[in-house]
């Protein structure tokens, strides 16, 4: 009977945030253990109107694996694409040429069933649109940016010519955004952070989740270089080891949480979006504005964290000065 409480939030997919129009192409990319939402989901696009279909794959064995050659051939054709799956497909190939041949797409990674219920999904995202073009808008003009937090995050890295991304759970043609996360975010140019990273919220991967202990990471010239702590520092150290993709210690995002309702709770799309944090991506950044395709794209996610754009402080300890 859940399903009858996830029909609201899946309404809610279709109308608000994808605005589903009658006989569009909505193609739901789900594996065998998120059927049930992919079931929810297209049963609001059907009665709508839509042509719906739903791609049933084995789960990926990572974040970032290419979906199978059917599916990414079916996601160039559809005008809508959702994703509830258990693996990102979010940053690979496939989305890009998707994008690029103007389909909308809502990443529903780890999603779980009580999301479309209660949290995140209850924000009125076209209110935080405004927020979040701000910030977006803000990384688009900077060069220069400087993250620090009181837990000893002091990283500095270089933007011009990089986009600002502003994912807000609303998608025009051509554009992906996460739900019900709502963040601005940026790729540095590669290469060019420097400092330190100390993470203290969540690591919503690889089974690490809200941290019990600061996860601290060295950055040298864009690239982690040393990762210490406890048990979840070292998680995440062999499991980027196994990886044996050198590209996985790229930082490649920079992004802050703009979504009020959203409550830090060790899952992905949920905590990355919690008003106020900061997360740095590392890995993968073709999506985002980037040059590097790694084997995954992990989020580091901190509490209280100070933005300055070329000096002009925007973001203090996790209140917006914009």
């Amino acid at each position: 009977m859940k399903e009858i409480l996830m029909t609201k939030g899946a309404g809610k997919l279709i109308e608000t945030c994808a605005r589903v129009k009658p006989e569009e192409n909505v193609l739901i990319v789900t594996d065998f253990k998120r059927v049930k939402i992919a079931q929810v989901l297209a049963t609001a696009a059907y009665e709508r109107g839509a042509e719906v279909m739903i791609a049933i794959m084995t789960p990926r064995k990572g974040h970032g694996q290419e979906p199978p050659v059917p599916i990414a051939e079916a996601m160039k054709k559809a005008d809508v694409i959702f994703t509830p799956v258990s693996y990102s497909i979010t940053h690979t190939e496939s989305m890009k040429r998707a994008l690029e041949s103007g389909a909308r797409s809502l990443v529903m990674t780890e999603f779980i069933e009580d999301q479309l219920i209660t949290g995140g999904i209850e924000a009125d995202f076209d209110e935080l649109k405004v927020i979040c073009k701000n910030i977006a808008d803000a990384f688009e003009r900077s060069k220069n940016v400087l993250l620090t937090t009181p837990r000893g995050t002091h990283l500095s890295m270089q933007k011009e010519g990089r986009p600002g991304n502003a994912m807000y759970c609303i998608v025009e043609p051509g554009q992906l955004s996460p739900v019900p996360n709502v963040e601005a975010n940026f790729s540095p140019i590669e290469e060019t952070a420097e400092g330190k990273i100390v993470a203290d919220a969540s690591i919503p991967y690889i089974d690490i989740g809200v941290l019990t202990e600061p996860v601290v990471a060295t950055v040298k010239r864009g690239m982690i270089t040393d990762i210490q702590g406890g048990d979840q520092a070292k998680t995440l150290a062999d499991d980027l080891k196994t990886r044996n993709d050198p590209k996985v210690y790229n930082v490649a995002e920079l992004g802050v949480g703009l979504n009020p309702k959203s409550i830090m709770q060790g899952v992905q799309l949920e905590d990355e979006g919690v008003f106020g944090t900061v997360h740095i991506g590392i890995g993968t950044n073709i999506t985002l504005g980037g040059t590097i395709k790694a084997a995954i794209h992990y989020d580091l996610i901190m509490w209280e964290p100070t933005i300055k754009l070329d000096g002009r402080i925007v973001l203090e300890k996790g209140s917006l000065r914009i």
